[in-house]
């Protein structure tokens, strides 16, 4: 069973068992604008909470994404290479941005659960 947590930095990770896919969320894409490049981690780079994991850049700016969670990198969403806006149709499906192995399950208390997040973008 998955159950997804959200950051009020507007990401997303969806956890299934000790591995996240982390993406960013639909209301940040929204914010953001059409995308244009998603600079995506290297599989083995290793992210502590908080670390600005990957840029992304869109018609109205360049955003960092930040890691939701500490743990190692081990799938990126390579289709984000050739198509970026594979994030603004489905953000928080096919649209997703890597998934990492998590190291400190403990961090995820810290996260909103849908509803927080809810009320967090109002």
């Amino acid at each position: 069973m998955s159950k997804i947590y959200y950051t009020d930095e507007h990401e997303w990770l969806k956890v299934e068992g000790d591995v996240a896919t982390v993406g960013i969320t639909n209301h940040a894409q929204e914010q953001l604008g059409d995308l244009v490049f998603v600079e995506l981690p290297q599989v083995g780079t290793k992210l502590e909470q908080g670390d600005d994991g990957i840029v992304v850049e869109s018609v109205k700016a360049a955003s960092d994404v930040y890691a939701p969670a500490s743990g190692e990198v081990t799938e990126i969403n390579s289709a984000l290479e050739a198509e970026a806006a594979l994030v603004n149709a489905s953000a928080e499906g096919d649209g997703w941005l890597y998934k990492m192995k998590l190291s400190n399950p403990d961090e995820l208390n810290e996260l909103l659960d849908a509803d927080g997040y809810q009320k967090l973008i109002g």
